[in-house]
């Protein structure tokens, strides 16, 4: 299928080719030219794209607006989050109906207390096609609300201050942060973390009073070096101020009294190669999730006034077979999420002694989680739980008498009967011997006879887990027939420390080979069949796209990938991109050659053959600051100008978003609308 718009754009590059020579081996990008951001000839390829995409779609229009209903259909408009008590006042999130950002309130002393809208998002949004709002954050007095704003997409926040006691939104501004806020305990002096210009790595922290100049500000701290970044929070026990420096695979944290907001911040543990850490504090201890000498991690405590390791005792013992993922601190409790078989759990122990459980969960295949517990002083956690037939559901947990609160379960409207679902939790045997789980839910009633279409879904890497959760919109898959299925592939930590490591640097093709031996399981164990097998992943989970495309295209009906990091090799060469340098532990520094040479083997971009490809959809933002738009840009001019076969080639390109997408409650799903009307379309689904 072809168009002579974008067809036409493709010669142009063979105008502007690009030499890139590196360890004696010379590549030539014809398409380098698409990095140009400003150049009117790069947007009006980008528009051909978008208008030739629209064009191809057109006939599928009125079947998204009705996806696009279906989906909403599922969402209560009128909604509000499980208030949540800290300081003195019961804090909450509403939804409207017909309204697509959020309203932050709260009340004092009692829910039945009048109602303070702390900040309307619908209000500041309008007139803006792009509004994210972050890292609210109130002054210790409860009366100076700051929160960051970002209106183009790429993640730099501007600083604005509310008065809660007149509502005046005041005239004080801080720009080009990353959008977090640490108060100290004065009500006048906070801390924030500004960007790099031209690479956006969070890099200085910040001194700022409030209705001062920003040109005022005090520079406070500078991490030079340019594989780490950095960032400042107060403690749950609002002891301290911490500035964190973290790189993939280390970490250096320093503190401050907060009620000493002039002083010099002090050492905590000074970075090591390979050594990630992290405190929290409670009862003038810190206590410390590290992985020194504890693959998996392990809990140490140190007193506050003598923190660094040489004064660590062990609390928690490192553990083969179970991952140490994070603490909640209370006044006679230790809560910790941990993951033992690729699943978490979480684990109660009294600070006497005296008492010792987990929580069950009843579901083979779920995510849990510790929700925001600011109080010490309660013998209650809440926590988050949900699976891929249970609807999201936020619980409070008596720790000590084990009994069990449901205080909020995901209304999805239209009448969901989990009863109608099957989900389960498979493990396959990669080539190598590794056993992969695999997360899948599907319609009741399926016959195993590869009549079926299936989706299935991969990321693997950054040690991040893709958890098997619930999602509404989902449900127009399953209820079409679809069998949706999640690799927990390598390169993520679902089985531990160990199964990141098996999936990145020089063992990075075991992501790619994990995610097309759970597409063959599917087949063999007839889920589904070739002709009705799609994959979907985004970010790095698109870069696994591009790889598995590239290695097995006949395993796949079609793919879609979400702003995909296509053009591995070249972008990790370019230390002015933004992010890049914090990048080498997780892939390899192409400037040495073992590493060029390898990522050149799986770099999708420089992959690309002249061959037969399944049908593809990628979708970016042109103010992307994780992945630039032109990654995704080059790759389709490339495979426009290489595949031999007639399938589909779509590019969709949001002019006025970033990284994430859409900013509103309900028009990101325009976009996953798009999504199932490519699939449903090539399946020849028409309702």
């Amino acid at each position: 299928m072809t168009n002579q718009t974008t067809q036409a754009a493709v010669p142009v590059a063979a105008k502007k080719p690009k030499e890139l020579t590196k360890h004696g081996h010379t590549r030539v990008d014809d398409y380098f030219w698409l990095n140009q951001r400003e150049d009117q000839e790069v947007i009006d390829y980008l528009n051909a794209e978008n208008e030739y995409t629209k064009k191809v779609m057109a006939h599928t229009d009125a079947f998204q607006d009705n996806l696009f209903e279906e989906i909403k259909g599922r969402i209560k408009e009128v909604d509000q989050s499980v208030p949540y008590f800290n300081r003195g006042y019961y804090f909450y999130v509403r939804y409207e109906e017909g309204k697509e950002y959020p309203i932050y309130c709260r009340k004092k002393g009692s829910m039945e207390a009048e109602e303070e809208v702390m900040l309307n998002v619908n209000e500041l949004a309008k007139g803006h096609d792009y509004y994210a709002v972050q890292g609210l954050s109130l002054s210790e007095d409860l009366d100076m609300l700051a929160f960051s704003v970002d209106t183009v997409g790429r993640r730099r926040y501007t600083i604005h201050f509310k008065k809660m006691g007149t509502g005046e939104i005041i005239k004080d501004t801080i720009t080009n942060t990353n959008g977090s806020i640490a108060w100290a305990a004065d009500n006048e002096t906070l801390f924030y973390v500004t960007k790099d210009e031209q690479t956006l790595r969070d890099d200085t922290i910040w001194r700022h009073k409030l209705n001062r100049p920003q040109a005022e500000d005090v520079k406070v701290f500078v991490e030079e070096d340019e594989t780490f970044g950095t960032h400042v929070f107060r403690t749950k026990s609002r002891k301290f101020l911490v500035i964190t420096s973290y790189s993939t695979l280390s970490t250096e944290q320093r503190y401050l009294a907060a009620n000493d907001p002039m002083g010099e911040f002090t050492m905590l543990q000074a970075r090591e190669d390979k050594h990630e850490y992290s405190a929290s504090h409670y009862n003038d201890k810190f206590y410390i999730v590290t992985n020194w000498q504890a693959k998996n991690f392990r809990l140490m405590v140190t007193p506050d006034t003598a923190p660094s390791k040489e004064n660590w005792t062990e609390v928690i013992a490192h553990r083969e077979d179970v991952m140490l993922e994070q603490i909640e601190l209370f006044k006679d409790f230790l809560v910790v999420q941990e993951r033992k078989d690729g699943l978490e759990r979480l684990h109660v122990r009294s600070w006497d002694g005296s008492q010792e459980h987990y929580l069950d969960f009843g579901e083979f295949a779920y995510s849990a989680w510790t929700a925001y517990n600011p109080e010490f002083d309660t013998k209650v956690l809440r926590y988050g739980f949900n699976s891929l037939i249970t609807p999201r559901s936020t619980f409070d947990y008596n720790m000590e008498t084990k009994e069990k609160t449901l205080l909020k379960q995901q209304e999805v409207l239209g009448g969901y009967d989990p009863m109608q679902y099957t989900s389960e939790r498979v493990h396959i045997t990669a080539r190598d011997g590794a056993q992969v789980p695999m997360s899948l839910v599907y319609k009741k009633g399926m016959k195993r006879d590869g009549s079926h279409p299936a989706l299935l879904y991969g990321y693997g890497s950054y040690g991040i887990n893709v958890t098997p959760d619930f999602s509404s919109a989902r449900l127009s898959l399953l209820d079409r027939g679809f069998v949706y299925a999640i690799a927990h592939i390598r390169g993520s930590e679902t089985m531990g420390r160990p199964w990141y490591e098996d999936g990145k640097l020089l063992k990075k093709m075991n992501t790619f080979t994990d995610f097309i031996d759970c597409g063959e399981y599917l087949v063999q164990q007839q889920y589904t069949a070739p002709e009705r097998l799609f994959a979907m992943g985004g970010s790095a989970g698109g870069m696994l796209m591009g790889g598995v495309m590239n290695m097995r295209p006949d395993l796949f009906k079609g793919l879609i990938a979400a702003v995909p990091f296509v053009d591995v090799v070249t972008t990790m060469l370019d230390d002015s991109i933004p992010l890049t340098t914090g990048e080498y532990d997780e892939w390899g520094n192409p400037n040495e050659e073992e590493y060029y040479h390898y990522m050149l083997s799986y770099s999708p971009y420089d992959q690309v053959e002249a061959k037969e490809y399944p049908n593809l959809l990628v979708t970016t933002g042109f103010h992307d600051s994780q992945v630039q738009y032109w990654e995704p840009a080059k790759w389709v001019a490339k495979l426009r100008e290489l595949k031999t076969d007639q399938n589909q080639l779509l590019f969709k390109i949001d002019m006025s978003a970033g990284h994430s997408g859409k900013t509103g409650r309900f028009q990101r799903f325009k976009e996953l609308a798009l999504e199932y009307a490519f699939m449903f379309d090539l399946l020849g689904i028409k309702e």
